[in-house]
């Protein structure tokens, strides 16, 4: 199973500057579309408000389904069609002071009904969350990945004995955040708790391969002990490249098949793993490392820096 036979020797570390303008500029776009969009766009989950998935018999437009119940005066109402074209279902949402689910469902039937049929529609999905509920999530939500970020950042700087580790690991991480907010920011999608189980499935994952390139620097560091730490890096990193890509391969091979085949309820899970993944093995390879040289320059200096 490798997937290089002949030993590489990559220049990574050498790389570490142009890598991290790199990922400033993109986690730069993210704020930049955040602040366009007034921060990330909350779903029924954290926002509180009504919810309502139908599917129409005849080809509609989301701008038909508005106007047939914009006399129902729906507070912040939005209309989207899922992400399957053609299949003619569309996600009708409310914000957070339309709370009578069982009103609000009986009048939008009502509205329906008349604007395209008795038959010419199918309620498939209904859910609604009380803004104090919705805002105790998002807080929540929030809470699980800032304590995941200190627990992790807890066990490598234990497990390693430096905190240059612990450090690198958890900016890694939080650029794979960042990178994921932001694909979602500039694509326009929700962020409910589904999302924040991708970005914990993330996190796990990225610091995952990141703690198998630091045992490798362990390991390489009792070999050579007066070796510099950006040649044991470099080394470390080129000895697991290729248990790096196959690992990510074959993650990527399931979430693509849940992006392209899992249906509109888990493209949005599929899609953050999918952009997830990616950027987690690019911070394994590009961020965590050069942050921990980074660091051992600053306090250590250069020709001080051995492991």
């Amino acid at each position: 199973m490798e997937f290089f036979r002949i030993k590489t020797n990559i220049d990574f570390i050498g790389k570490k500057i142009y890598a991290l303008a790199f990922s400033s500029i993109l986690i730069l776009i993210t704020i930049i579309s955040l602040i366009i969009h007034n921060g990330p766009r909350y779903g029924v989950d954290f926002s509180g408000g009504i919810s309502v998935r139908a599917k129409f018999s005849q080809p509609v437009t989301a701008a038909e389904i508005k106007s047939g119940i914009q006399t129902l005066n729906l507070t912040n109402c939005t209309v989207q069609e899922f992400i399957e074209k053609g299949q003619n279902e569309f996600q009708i949402q409310s914000g957070k002071e339309n709370l009578d689910i069982e009103n609000i469902q009986a009048s939008l039937s009502q509205v329906l009904s008349k604007k395209f049929g008795k038959g010419g529609f199918e309620i498939r999905k209904v859910e609604t969350v009380g803004p104090k509920v919705g805002k105790d999530l998002r807080k929540k939500g929030l809470w699980a990945v800032v304590i995941s970020w200190v627990m992790m950042l807890i066990y490598v700087a234990f497990r390693f004995k430096h905190f240059s580790f612990g450090l690198g690991g958890i900016v890694a991480l939080a650029h794979d955040v960042m990178i994921t907010l932001g694909a979602f920011s500039i694509t326009n999608r929700e962020i409910d708790l589904t999302i924040v189980a991708a970005l914990l499935t993330i996190i796990g994952f990225s610091i995952n391969d990141t703690i198998v390139i630091y045992d490798r620097v362990r390991e390489n560091r009792r070999k050579a002990p007066n070796a510099l730490l950006p040649e044991i890096i470099n080394q470390s990193i080129n000895e697991t490249l290729s248990r790096t890509i196959i690992t990510t391969g074959t993650v990527l091979l399931g979430v693509v098949a849940l992006l392209l085949f899992g249906g509109g309820v888990i493209h949005d899970f599929a899609f953050a793993m999918l952009v997830g993944c990616i950027s987690g093995t690019y911070s394994t390879l590009y961020i965590a490392s050069p942050v921990v040289i980074l660091w051992e320059d600053k306090f250590k200096g250069k020709k001080k820096r051995r492991y």
